[in-house]
């Protein structure tokens, strides 16, 4: 199950999230998936900027936890 709740978070990114960040060179990667924490990393461009990393945890952790109730929030990694 743990695998399919990471199947399915990183599914959700790669088709809706990653496209848009790649319009600003950056990308974002699935770390691991565990007990409803999700570590993200964002590369490139918006890797380092502390607002576009606060907006990317906000709108995805809530749209993970809408889709996937089984997210509890969203964890950035650096870069």
């Amino acid at each position: 199950m743990i695998n399919d709740l990471k199947d399915r978070v990183t599914r959700m990114l790669i088709e809706e999230v990653a496209p848009a960040l790649e319009l600003d060179g950056s990308g974002i990667e699935v770390h691991d998936v565990t007990d409803g924490v999700v570590q993200l990393r964002l590369n490139g461009v918006c890797s380092g900027c502390p607002s576009t990393i606060m907006a990317v945890i906000m709108g995805l952790e809530q749209e993970l936890r809408q889709r996937i109730p089984e997210i509890a929030y969203v964890e950035m990694l650096p870069s």
